[in-house]
């Protein structure tokens, strides 16, 4: 499969997360709810790398990606309380939209962060991103 099948079906289980999130921390404390979803990331993901072998490639990790891959691992955690806490209190119609802001984001860091170039078509991808989050938030 190619990536943009795996970035739609991404897409289609972020949808889905927001969903079932919104249902699940209705009469849940948002923080005890990341902690029962992180829970159970956490097994899904050592029982899949457990399963296809992925495991064996632990000793290899460098010290490098080491520390970047625990620091995205905080940022994900802090994400996910920011984002329970968000569900808890709106509408995940609007919420969501906002949340995916996160891709403007990481279009205008990727460029002095990585290097990435912000093209004329990017820039207005951007725009259309935060206009559309911006109306669907307050529509």
């Amino acid at each position: 499969m190619t990536w943009l099948i795996w970035a739609v079906l991404s897409a289609l289980f972020a949808a889905a997360t927001a969903l079932l999130a919104k249902a699940g921390v209705a009469h849940v404390d948002p923080n005890l709810a990341t902690a029962i979803r992180t829970s159970v990331v956490v097994v899904f993901a050592w029982t899949l790398a457990l399963s296809l072998g992925s495991h064996t490639g632990l000793i290899h990790v460098e010290r490098r990606s080491w520390l970047f891959l625990i620091a995205s691992g905080l940022a994900t955690g802090l994400s996910w309380i920011c984002y329970f806490r968000a569900l808890s209190m709106g509408e995940a119609s609007k919420v969501a939209p906002i949340d995916k802001l996160s891709v403007v984001f990481v279009v205008l860091l990727a460029w002095p962060l990585l290097g990435e170039t912000i093209t004329l078509a990017k820039a207005a991808g951007v725009l259309l991103i935060a206009a559309g989050a911006i109306v669907l938030a307050w529509a």
